[in-house]
C-alpha cells in the first residue's frame, strides 16, 4: 500500500512507521493521521507482526509538532475535528495488542511528545528534545498532552512544561520519567531494534495481556485493577503459549511460542 506522508515497512516480526515529511520536520497534519491509521490497519491484519516502532525520517526530528501552516487556516469546528482525530489515533495506539516503541531521533515537540506518550516505550537519542510549547502560540496541547503527561511525570512537572512551554533534553526527560532510555544517536536504532526483537521473542498473548493489564488497571482502584490482572493471568496460564512456556521451563529448553490464543 502506498503512503504519501509516512514510510511503512516490516522487518520480519517488527513493523516500522517513519514519519516522512523531513522538510516540515515531520509535522503532523490530518493526512499524516490518516496514513498512520491505514498503516495500523496493516499491522493489525498481519499476525506475524509482534512489535511496532515509530520514528522520524531524517536526523533532525521525530515529529516537531502539528503542522501550524495547516492549523492556522482551519475553522473552530475543523480544529475540534482534528483534535478528535488525534485523540482517536492515541487511543488506538494504546489499544493495539502489540507493544509500540517510539524511537525519538530528534525534536519531539507538541504532537511529537504526545504521540510518543501514546506509545508503550520511549527510546531517545542524546540530542532529542521534548516539550509542549503550544502555550507560546497562545494555545494548549490538543493530542492528550494535558492528560497523558501528568500520568507519566506528575501534575506539578506537567503543569510546568505545559504552562512555560519549556523544552527539555532527552536526559532530563528520562530523569522525570517521560523517557525509558537514552542512547547516542548512532546507537539509537540498533538498541531500539534489539528491544523490539526481545519483545517479539516473548509469547504474543502474554505481551498483549501485560499491556492490557497495565493500561486498563492504571486508572482503576487497586481491587478492580487486580481483578483485571486475575482474568488475564488465568487466560495466559490456560493458553497454548502459557503451557509451552511452563513445559519448556521444566524441560530446561527454550520455549517455542506460537502466539495462539486457544
Amino acid at each position: 500500500m502506498a503512503y504519501e506522508n509516512i514510510i511503512f515497512e516490516t522487518e520480519g516480526d517488527v513493523a516500522v512507521i517513519k514519519f516522512n515529511r523531513p522538510k516540515a520536520l515531520n509535522a503532523i497534519n490530518i493526512n499524516v493521521v490518516k496514513d498512520i491509521q491505514r498503516a495500523l490497519d496493516e499491522v493489525e491484519s498481519n499476525p506475524a507482526v509482534r512489535v511496532l516502532i515509530l520514528t522520524g525520517e531524517g536526523d533532525k526530528a521525530f515529529v516537531a509538532g502539528a503542522d501550524i501552516s495547516m492549523m492556522v487556516n482551519l475553522a473552530p469546528l475543523q480544529l475540534r475535528e482534528f483534535s478528535v482525530a488525534l485523540h482517536e489515533l492515541g487511543f488506538r495506539m494504546e489499544g493495539l495488542p502489540i507493544p509500540i516503541i517510539a524511537c525519538v531521533n530528534g525534536f519531539a515537540l507538541g504532537g511529537g511528545t504526545e504521540i510518543a506518550m501514546a506509545s508503550d516505550f520511549i527510546y531517545a537519542s542524546e540530542d532529542a528534545k521534548f516539550g509542549q510549547p503550544e502555550i507560546s502560540l497562545g494555545v494548549i496541547p490538543g493530542f492528550g498532552g494535558t492528560q497523558r503527561l501528568p500520568r507519566l511525570v506528575g501534575k506539578g512537572m506537567a503543569k510546568e512544561l505545559c504552562m512555560t512551554g519549556a523544552l527539555i533534553s532527552a536526559q532530563e526527560a528520562k530523569e522525570i520519567g517521560l523517557v525509558n532510555k537514552v542512547f547516542p544517536a548512532d546507537k539509537l536504532w540498533e538498541e531500539t531494534m534489539k528491544t523490539a526483537k526481545l519483545l517479539a521473542s516473548k509469547g504474543r498473548f502474554s505481551i498483549m495481556a501485560a499491556k492490557r493489564c497495565i493500561d486498563r488497571g492504571y486508572d482503576l482502584d487497586l481491587r478492580a485493577a487486580c481483578a483485571v490482572e486475575t482474568d488475564q493471568f488465568a487466560l495466559c496460564m490456560a493458553s497454548p503459549d502459557g503451557k509451552e512456556g511452563m513445559t519448556a521451563f521444566l524441560e530446561k529448553r527454550k520455549p517455542d511460542f506460537k502466539g495462539e490464543l486457544t
